[in-house]
């Protein structure tokens, strides 16, 4: 009963943090999934790379600074610049100098692997950092500020991944990927697709917002690429032998676990929306 208890009361502070973070305003959003992607990569790069001296840090550090770098300049490209020339200033300014720090501080580092250093760093801005910094493409259009598609993609994957727990958990025989996620099965998955579509008409009901046929294609993004992206997780930890990324979220375990669905699935989701808009 603690357990439960202990996991029942994680998931309401993370509800309430996350809506609080997204619907206060401009810069609560900013920062709660600056917060996130910095979480996300922390974990991320703690799992790769050795953290047993005052050097594997620095290069943790490293890391995090670089594969946050996407995000701050996507920030900077709606927010605070105006000028056609913002782009070419953001990167110029953090981008390309952070990703060649990682280069010179291996030079000196003394590690016996510093390019796999340099290639897991690139790694994690690819796979976290680049996929969160779509989030300020899809809610800031000029002067405009919109959060509910966001909001709807994370209730749409969350809804998926519970969808595809319970039914899988009641009816689930036929493993999806044993090699990689050996609980998984197919009626899970179809299960969470199910659920994921359901909630899907019900919000753009309830929201107004974009068309039916909108979101039943994010619902389809979402429960294939969402799914891909938690199997892609798993892959990850099972190829290092981790069972979390973290233990940040107790009963929950890291923040990456919550989000690899959803980092996964952004790229795919970002391209639709803003083809539309």
């Amino acid at each position: 009963m603690k357990g439960l208890a202990r996991r029942a009361a994680t998931a309401v502070m993370f509800v309430v943090v996350m809506l609080a973070g997204m619907f206060v305003g401009r810069t609560s959003f900013i920062l709660l999934f600056a917060a996130i992607t910095t979480l996300c990569l922390w974990e991320y790069l703690n799992m790769v790379l050795n953290h047993n001296t005052r050097r594997d840090w620095v290069r943790i550090f490293i890391g995090v600074a670089f594969g946050l770098s996407p995000f701050v300049v996507a920030y900077i490209m709606h927010v605070v610049m105006e000028d056609n020339d913002r782009f070419v200033i953001a990167t110029s300014i953090l981008f390309f100098p952070l990703l060649f720090l990682s280069f010179i501080y291996e030079l000196f580092s003394g590690s016996d692997k510093p390019f796999q250093n340099v290639a897991f760093i690139v790694l994690g801005m690819v796979y976290i950092g680049a996929p969160f910094s779509l989030l300020n493409f899809i809610a800031f259009d000029g002067e405009t500020f919109n959060v509910w598609p966001i909001f709807g993609l994370l209730l749409l994957t969350w809804m998926n991944d519970t969808g595809a727990y319970l039914v899988g958990s009641w009816l689930g025989k036929t493993p999806l990927l044993p090699r990689i996620s050996p609980k998984k099965t197919w009626e899970g998955t179809l299960g969470g697709t199910a659920v994921t579509f359901g909630v899907a008409y019900l919000f753009c009901t309830i929201s107004g917002e974009l068309s039916l046929v909108d979101w039943m294609v994010l619902a389809l993004i979402v429960s294939v690429f969402g799914s891909i992206g938690d199997l892609i997780e798993s892959m990850l930890k099972r190829s290092i032998g981790a069972k979390d990324s973290g233990t940040l979220l107790p009963g929950h375990g890291g923040v990456l676990d919550r989000f690899d669905a959803f980092i996964f699935l952004l790229p795919f989701a970002a391209a639709y929306l803003l083809s539309i808009r």
